[in-house]
């Protein structure tokens, strides 16, 4: 027994219980039985919403798609849609909020309603740039929009995709659903139209993008830490210090967000196109608003308050929750084309006739991506949140406001260039980043003590190598992480060219 049934149990087996009548020990045993009932049957539940949801976007497809073969592709494509967007939800928007559950400024419930809200925010306002690099960029369209099995191999590509991305979450690894997609569509689009049909140069930035985003993460988050150790938490008067730079930091992040909605938000969100210089300023005004308001907020928290790190922690809270809710809508806009972009190529060929003529994205389509990721997040995203936010490394608000931030800029910066970088590996390269950023000051407080210690003693050594063992960073987490990180594009592009076999010999 685990979870409520467990505390049940011991509520009314315990040993200081008074005894009870026969009627008593009866209408107990029957609120066990109904407590075990309710949680086997929750698993079972979680899954019909799901199946729910699925068919949903079926009906959703096929009422505005009309009939026909191509139309039946198009309905099947978007219940995998629908179906790989409920697995993202449930693996990669764990990363977004595990760093604020983790260090205790979001409880699960909070943080799952604030990703569910800034993730299709960030979809439907700010994704379209990336599901047209993922739908377009990848295979070459007078290629595949010339094989008669075009749709087959899109199909397949979701499928492989959901399906790896749906054992990773099961099994607790916080896999990238990018990695998954892009795979998915090199193995179904080789399987029907060969290798030639590769955009190798597309797909070599992307490449770079997946090794450079969790070292820039990496680097950005173990930086912002660095500032704050050494201009707010190793001051003299920490709180003075907190009370100038904490509004600075959230008028910073509010600048760059106000600046990258206006650039990228599509024509029907604003209609009018502003200049880059135009754009800029008005993030510029919007970060100072944002540091005027967050000055006398700042100021109260921080009354009272002892001149000790610890004591600085609830001032971080307000910047982790801007901070997260900024990376869920840029998560938002950059890996709902995960979820739609085989979708959307299927439902551009059917309406254009090949991949070359540029349309509109279609509203419906963004609409399954948004509403499958806040759903699986809902519904199964609490386990990866616990992983990232607790299991890796020992986070508080001040570090995992680090990471947030990291993972917001550098995910924000690759979706305005319309690269679809991994948020799984950006968020994961800060937490790994901080840990390894505090490692690194703590063995090199140890050398320092050690050499004050020895001059102290007129040369004498001291056994420090135990001080020197202490690991921040669970490496067992870090090498399952990077070995997922290496099988997911071959594994999920296999998965997808099998699965295209299949189909087309049932074809």
């Amino acid at each position: 027994m685990k979870g409520p049934l467990k505390r049940l149990a011991g509520r009314r087996t315990g040993p200081n219980r008074p005894e009870w009548g026969t009627l008593d020990r009866d209408l107990d045993r029957l609120s066990l039985l109904e407590a075990g009932a309710m949680h086997q049957s929750r698993p079972l539940l979680m899954a019909g919403v799901a199946l729910a949801f699925i068919v949903l976007a079926m009906l959703l497809a096929a009422g505005l798609t009309g009939q026909g073969p191509s139309s039946i592709a198009v309905v099947a494509a978007a219940a995998l849609g629908a179906y790989m967007a409920l697995n993202i939800g449930a693996n990669d928007v764990a990363n977004n909020m595990g760093p604020a559950v983790g260090a205790g400024a979001l409880p699960m419930a909070g943080a799952i309603a604030l990703a569910a809200v800034f993730e299709s925010a960030g979809a439907l306002i700010a994704g379209h740039d990336v599901i047209e690099t993922v739908s377009r960029g990848i295979l070459d369209p007078g290629v595949v929009s010339s094989v008669a099995s075009f749709p087959l191999a899109m199909i397949a590509a979701l499928l492989g995709a959901a399906l790896w991305v749906n054992l990773a979450t099961w099994l607790r690894a916080p896999v990238s659903t990018t990695q998954a997609v892009v795979g998915g569509m090199l193995g179904a689009g080789g399987a029907a139209a060969g290798l030639g049909a590769v955009q190798w140069q597309t797909l070599g930035l992307i490449a770079g993008g997946w090794v450079l985003s969790p070292l820039m993460g990496a680097l950005t988050a173990a930086g912002i830490l660095g500032f704050v150790r050494w201009r707010i938490l190793y001051v003299p008067d920490k709180v003075a210090a907190a009370r100038r730079w904490v509004p600075v930091l959230l008028g910073v992040m509010a600048a760059a967000f106000t600046a990258y909605l206006l650039q990228k938000a599509p024509p029907w969100f604003l209609s009018v196109s502003l200049s880059q210089p135009v754009t800029v300023g008005l993030g510029l005004a919007v970060g100072l608003l944002a540091w005027l308001v967050a000055i006398p907020v700042i100021g109260r928290q921080s009354r009272g308050l002892e001149n000790r790190r610890s004591a600085l922690k609830p001032l971080f809270r307000l910047p982790l929750i801007c901070a997260a809710a900024l990376l869920s809508f840029a998560h938002g806009a950059n890996d709902v084309a995960n979820a739609v972009a085989p979708l959307a190529a299927l439902v551009e060929a059917q309406r254009a006739g090949g991949l070359e003529a540029v349309v509109p994205l279609p509203l419906w389509v963004t609409l399954i991506g948004a509403g499958g990721i806040s759903m699986g997040l809902i519904l199964f995203g609490p386990r990866l949140i616990r992983l990232v936010g607790r299991e890796i490394t020992r986070l508080n608000p001040p570090r995992a406001f680090c990471i947030a931030l990291a993972a917001a800029v550098t995910v924000l910066l690759a979706s305005s260039l319309g690269l679809p970088v991994s948020s799984t590996h950006v968020t994961i390269g800060g937490v790994f980043g901080v840990g390894f950023y505090r490692e690194w000051v703590s063995r090199l407080n140890d050398r320092r003590a050690d050499k004050a210690a020895r001059e102290k003693a007129e040369g004498r050594t001291f056994p420090v190598e135990e001080r020197r063992r202490r690991r921040l960073v669970r490496r067992s987490h870090f090498m399952t992480i990077i070995a997922a990180w290496l099988v997911t594009l071959p594994a999920a592009g296999l998965v997808s060219a099998l699965a295209f076999m299949v189909l087309n010999l049932l074809g």
